[in-house]
């Protein structure tokens, strides 16, 4: 039996993503300063929500964080009390700045982080990457 037709999770298995994401969820989280949090599978979404008074600083490296390539989740306003952004994004970590009080809800894959190593110039998480940092 030739081992070229075996199919399996990964990057571009379409499967992976039409599924629901196994739920991943932290809260309370302070990021004074550049924080990482770390994925056990590839996420499928993330959804960052903002209870602090300051914006975060959402990237997708250290780099991308204490430099220029993030993007910010607002400070709290409205009577909602929170500012959130939803994506769907392939991750194995990010990493937040510049604020004290915030949650975080990921739909994980089945993918391993394994899985998908070396697809960037450092790592599994396209650091170094144009727009990433």
């Amino acid at each position: 039996m030739s081992l070229s037709n075996v199919y399996s999770v990964g990057l571009n298995n379409v499967g992976s993503y039409q599924v629901s994401g196994m739920p991943f969820a932290t809260g309370s989280l302070s990021a004074a300063s550049a924080t990482k949090i770390e994925f056990p599978y590839v996420t499928r979404w993330i959804r960052v929500i903002n209870h602090d008074n300051t914006h975060l600083r959402v990237g997708f490296s250290q780099a991308g964080v204490d430099g220029t390539n993030y993007f910010r989740c607002g400070p709290e306003t409205g009577a909602e009390g929170t500012q959130s952004v939803s994506l769907e994004l392939k991750l194995t970590e990010i990493w937040f700045s510049g604020s004290t009080d915030f949650d975080l809800v990921v739909g994980l894959t089945n993918i391993p982080v394994e899985r998908v190593t070396n697809v960037s110039p450092s790592g599994s998480n396209w650091s170094g990457s144009v727009g990433v940092g």
